[in-house]
């Protein structure tokens, strides 16, 4: 193989080197496995204790999908507990690439669903973007993976080192855990899962939601100084 082809194949590992070295993409990607993952537990959650996902009397090819996919029973709750465990993965940080690796294809299935089907445009942008950021979790840690892609009798050479230290990876993991903590105590006060459909002022879960919002902010404040510390 040709210089330049060695170059060009190291481009991507490279890149990814170089963005975590930087603070600003190991915060946005810190959070962006908490936001994923916190997206997963009301789904998965449904899922597991076999909730209808929507509506019985909605009809169309998504949601009539959608019904016989609950109908399967066992399968329904298999999936939903693989959501949860890749939301749980993710939001540890330590085990982030193998809680991503196991949302990807999950989340391009739903993706192919939504666009095949024709379902309203929030849904499919939101599902969209949460495939988009989530080949984008699986890029970040690119050399745990390429070597699969290497030719018998070939090597994959680690381009990319342990993460710099530019956060504080075991005080997101904090954070994380109380995400899933928080949500679980609100959707045991609520009686199953939570999912707020507007302002529900006599319901104890709804005084709980708010607290996830501000876990991360705290969790960067607290992050931020610690490493203005080291940096003395």
């Amino acid at each position: 193989m040709s210089s330049n082809e060695i170059a060009k194949r190291s481009a991507l590992p490279r890149a990814v080197a170089m963005l975590r070295e930087t603070r600003w993409a190991t915060l946005c990607v810190v959070n962006l496995r908490i936001l994923i993952g916190f997206a997963f537990l009301p789904a998965g959650l449904k899922k597991l204790l076999a909730q209808p996902f929507t509506d019985p009397e909605k009809t169309g090819a998504f949601h009539d999908f959608l019904h016989a996919f609950l109908a399967t029973g066992v399968f329904y709750r298999f999936v939903g507990t693989l959501q949860l465990i890749a939301a749980c993965l993710l939001m540890t940080q330590y085990f982030a690439f193998l809680g991503a690796a196991i949302m990807l294809p999950i989340l391009l299935a739903i993706s192919a669903l939504c666009w095949s089907t024709g379902v309203g445009t929030p849904t499919l942008i939101t599902v969209t973007l949460m495939s988009v950021g989530t080949f984008g979790l699986v890029l970040w840690d690119v050399d745990k993976w390429r070597g699969m892609f290497v030719p018998e009798g070939g090597s994959a050479t680690q381009t990319i080192a342990a993460p710099a230290k530019t956060v504080d990876v075991k005080l997101w993991s904090r954070c994380g855990w109380a995400v899933l903590i928080t949500y679980a105590i609100a959707s045991a006060l609520h009686g199953g899962v939570y999912r707020p459909r507007g302002v529900e002022l006599g319901n104890p879960a709804f005084y709980l939601l708010p607290l996830i919002t501000v876990y991360p902010f705290v969790t960067w404040v607290v992050d931020r100084a610690r490493f203005r510390k080291a940096q003395r």
